[in-house]
């Protein structure tokens, strides 16, 4: 499986007076799974399209393994896209979809036709493109549906076609704009795992464009997080939910959303939420503390609460806590099934955090620098 890397320098695309792509540079390495991510309108899709060759962009340039494509129409990028429709030709069975983009590429014009293509159509390049069906539907184990037509499949039969006539082009990368939007829960949680497996095992460059945050978290070596029309942050999962760069990056990744408490730092950068100092440095000045769920615990002292509302996940508790600060501030936090069980509702509890967990952001949302100076029950 050939495999390339893309870079994108200063990628700027308008419609109209609305800009939607705004000097995006972005490099993605051989073989690597990049996942696009954000809400809808931030132009993950635009820029998914412009690497495509379907969009032209008004600046910038695209560059496949090193040589710049930015003028070359789609079917000279070597690209294959993988659509949220699936884009299956309905009279067509599943064998003769897969292999349509080899039929369009090494066959002429009239071995192509229904009736004749296959009197005209030379017998070693036919087998060539029924052995290359064969191998991408065994791979996605759809050799059984190969003679039925689209409409006699399910999405997830219907996605796996898509992915095997992807395949069959043996392509420098694979684009993939919301491929698992239009299947049920519990068939995404499957075909997540497909495509990851899947990309191990060809070891081919992915770009994934999702809005579903799971999705890329689960299958992504790297996240570009995009928020109209910038990247806001490019980094493995880890770094995106452990070191969020911005408010908007850690209110976007991670469930329940992040809990972000106003807090106070003195002018000697003591930073305090609710009154309580929490062991945390920072600049001086207003500034919001963002805690994970699961980095929040009830402790014997702490910032004061009140629990309002218990509930069970599974294995998971989350309880709802309502600040005593008397603004209405809530947070959530998560316990295990080993962690004692939580007081009664309406009960005054107290809240504690470890200051290694904790990101501090500035009134700019930028993450700020911060240490602590002793270990604290805040």
């Amino acid at each position: 499986m050939t495999r390339k890397s893309i870079d994108l320098s200063g990628i700027r695309k308008s419609f109209g007076q609305t800009q939607v792509l705004a000097d995006i540079d972005l490099q993605v390495r051989e073989g690597e799974f990049l996942s696009l991510v954000g809400m809808s309108g931030c132009g993950k899709s635009t820029l998914l399209r412009i690497i495509a060759g379907l969009e032209m962009p008004d600046g910038g340039q695209v560059a496949i393994g090193g040589n710049d494509v930015t003028a070359l129409d789609p079917s000279d990028r070597n690209l294959a896209m993988v659509f949220q429709s699936y884009a299956l030709y309905p009279h067509m069975t599943v064998r003769q979809n897969i292999a349509t983009p080899l039929r369009m590429r090494t066959l002429s014009l009239p071995a192509r036709l229904p009736l004749v293509g296959r009197l005209l159509a030379p017998r070693e390049a036919r087998n060539r493109i029924a052995e290359a069906v064969n191998d991408a539907a065994e791979m996605l184990q759809i050799v059984h549906l190969l003679d039925r037509k689209p409409a006699q499949l399910s999405g997830g039969q219907r996605q796996r076609v898509a992915l095997a006539r992807a395949l069959v082009r043996q392509p420098a990368a694979f684009l993939m704009d919301e491929p698992l939007s239009n299947l049920d829960a519990k068939l995404r949680a499957h075909m997540r795992d497909e495509l990851a497996a899947l990309h191990r095992r060809l070891g081919a460059t992915f770009i994934y464009v999702t809005h579903d945050q799971v999705e890329a978290m689960t299958m992504s070596d790297r996240i570009a997080l995009m928020i109209e029309g910038r990247i806001e942050q490019l980094g493995t999962p880890d770094e995106l939910y452990r070191t969020p760069a911005t408010l908007a990056v850690a209110r976007f990744i991670g469930s329940p959303t992040i809990n972000l408490l106003p807090a106070e730092v003195s002018p000697e950068g003591r930073l305090q939420v609710a009154g309580i100092e929490t062991g945390l440095v920072t600049e001086p000045g207003p500034a919001t503390l963002g805690i994970r769920a699961e980095d929040i615990h009830l402790a014997p002292e702490g910032i004061p609460a009140r629990l309002i509302r218990t509930e069970t996940h599974g294995a998971d508790r989350y309880l709802t806590c309502q600040l005593a600060t008397g603004d209405g501030q809530t947070i959530v936090l998560r316990q295990g099934a080993s962690d004692p069980r939580p007081a009664h509702p309406q009960d005054k509890v107290h809240l504690r955090f470890a200051e290694g967990s904790a990101h501090v952001f500035g009134p700019d949302g930028r993450r700020r620098n911060h240490s602590h100076h002793r270990m604290v029950a805040a």
